[in-house]
């Protein structure tokens, strides 16, 4: 049996969409029929991928309004794991997950899976249908675990793998959310004043025709100069946060870009953290599964985001098809922390080195969760003592010509 897309009209009149298996198009619609449905268009899964155009192994991509995220991913992962090891066949652990899935896109893209799988297609070469949804990493470590002939237990790994991977993506994000949304509040209170509260205090102060302070004028001029240009600053940063976006497609520039990343003192050893963590947990899982070093090579460049990083991983692949050690590969560029090297090195030496591997993976990560941590817990009190002292710049300008007055007076 295969998979089918339809879309067909119900005795309403209404539209219905969806995906059902059956043995050919003819046979697909008789079974709408059956459901009191009239079919528009019938078309098999794989069809539907090759007019998409993104050709792949045992058939093409359903083009999809939506997909798997990564989040969503991790979770599958755990269940087709579990159920896999509760001795379901790959058959019925996909019929179990169409029929948990809450999104109907989750839903089309497993059904697909399945009918290629019923269509005698190695699970591997169903999931590489549908590139976008399950990556290089994720297709090579179900193809060795099918090759091996333990796909349960690496399904176990992978599950460990993409939840370590998501758990680590949300500390990640969520250690910045609180900094983010201090700065936001402190730029729009800040907004708020010069345009707003100043100009109704310092109106007093221009009538007077006194010589105002310093710091007093240029209080006004600011908040003169955010009234009037206000808007103007808001659209060259608009301007200028798309010509950035736009020139991150180059990658010659995309390139010096990253490099300089990697030389803020700070950025730049959490961006190497996380892109070491990153791929010494993929290697670690590539070859404790028994896949071969250069094919875990090459599935670990994808998930390298840093491009200086990412070339010296290529280049570190051609040392050791060549002949070298992987350790000394990674030397050799200067990219990688050194306890990354060593422990490989070690590993290499005693036989070790998926162990080594997953040394390396908690110890990044450790130290990445950590330099996270002391970021944020810096960045809190630095945001909350700069809005402070702008505040208290302002306050300062508004009570300055006062003082002046009360001297005045006396």
């Amino acid at each position: 049996m295969a998979g089918f897309r339809y879309e067909a009209l119900d005795a309403h009149g209404r539209l219905k969409r969806g995906v059902l298996e059956s043995d050919s198009p003819r046979q697909a619609r008789a079974q709408l029929r059956e459901q009191q449905l009239n079919p528009l268009h019938v078309e098999a899964l794989g069809q539907a991928g090759a007019k998409a155009g993104s050709g792949a192994a045992g058939g093409a991509r359903l083009p999809l309004r939506g997909g798997i995220g990564r989040a969503t991913l991790a979770l599958l992962t755990r269940q087709f794991a579990t159920l896999l090891g509760a001795g379901l066949t790959i058959e019925q652990t996909l019929n179990a997950l169409v029929e948990q899935a809450e999104s109907d896109a989750v839903r089309r893209v497993l059904a697909a899976v399945r009918g290629e799988v019923l269509a005698g297609h190695p699970l591997a070469q169903a999931l590489a249908a549908h590139p976008r949804d399950f990556p290089e990493l994720y297709r090579t470590l179900v193809a060795a675990g099918e090759a091996s002939g333990q796909l349960p237990q690496v399904m176990l790994r992978l599950a460990d793998y993409t939840e370590d991977r998501q758990a680590l993506r949300s500390k990640v994000a969520l250690a910045f959310v609180y900094p983010a949304i201090v700065t936001l509040v402190a730029i729009l209170v800040v907004t708020g004043l010069l345009t707003w509260v100043v100009p109704q205090v310092v109106q007093v102060f221009r009538n007077t025709h006194q010589q105002l302070p310093l710091l007093t004028r240029l209080l006004i001029a600011a908040s003169d100069f955010l009234r009037g240009w206000g808007w103007l600053l808001v659209v060259l940063l608009v301007v200028a946060i798309v010509v950035f976006l736009r020139a991150l497609r180059d990658e010659d520039f995309r390139l010096r870009w990253h490099a300089l990343l990697l030389r803020i003192p700070v950025a730049g050893r959490l961006i190497r953290g996380l892109n070491t963590a990153r791929l010494a947990s993929t290697l670690a899982i590539l070859v404790s599964s028994r896949v071969p070093l250069l094919t875990a090579l090459s599935a670990g460049v994808g998930v390298v985001g840093n491009l200086p990083m990412r070339r010296a991983l290529v280049e570190a692949e051609r040392q050791v098809r060549e002949g070298a050690t992987l350790s000394r590969a990674l030397a050799a560029s200067r990219m990688f922390p050194p306890v990354m090297v060593h422990l490989i090195a070690g590993g290499e030496s005693s036989g070790t080195l998926d162990s080594m591997l997953e040394r390396v993976a908690t110890v990044q990560t450790q130290e990445v969760e950590n330099r996270v941590a002391i970021l944020t817990s810096l960045l809190e009190p630095l945001l909350i003592l700069a809005m402070g002292a702008v505040v208290l710049l302002i306050v300062l300008a508004i009570l300055l010509p006062i003082f002046d007055l009360n001297q005045i007076v006396k």
